[in-house]
């Protein structure tokens, strides 16, 4: 039996990107019971990890708009029930470092939720400080 989400994402990007017409089938879709879950923003993980190395490998940007739209489904997922737990905390560190940096996207991403939650455990505070420091980190020069 065929994985339905390796097919979903080689369709999607059989042309290398993802416009606007594919957000809007994914969030119609994604959204479609009005919420989103895990296996879902897994899923949305995925697809963009890989439209991230063919864009990476093509010399081109990311389509804006499935990058609000990836931010605006973990936001949500996460935030569920307006807490950050330890397990939340644990899972966006493995999201965020999947890649073993910050990049600004996913730094005003953190923020908003920072700024959102009722209520964070000590281990999101931790991720946030330390993801703080990475992002706001200059380039050391080459000599």
């Amino acid at each position: 039996m065929a994985d339905w989400k390796k097919v979903a994402i080689a369709t999607i990007l059989a042309d290398g990107k993802i416009d606007e017409a594919e957000v809007k089938a994914l969030r119609r879709e994604l959204w479609a019971d009005g919420k989103i879950d895990r296996n879902e923003v897994k899923f949305l993980i995925e697809l963009r990890n890989t439209a991230q190395k063919k864009a990476k490998a093509r010399n081109e940007e990311d389509f804006a708009g499935f990058t609000r739209m990836f931010y605006k489904a973990n936001e949500e997922n996460v935030l569920k029930d307006g807490k950050i737990s330890a397990n939340e905390a644990r899972w966006l560190r493995e999201m965020l470092f999947a890649d073993g940096k910050i990049d600004a996207d996913e730094w005003v991403f953190l923020q908003s939720i920072n700024k959102k939650a009722t209520a964070k455990h000590a281990d999101f505070d931790a991720l946030y400080k330390e993801c703080e420091t990475k992002v706001n980190k200059p380039a050391k020069a080459k000599k």
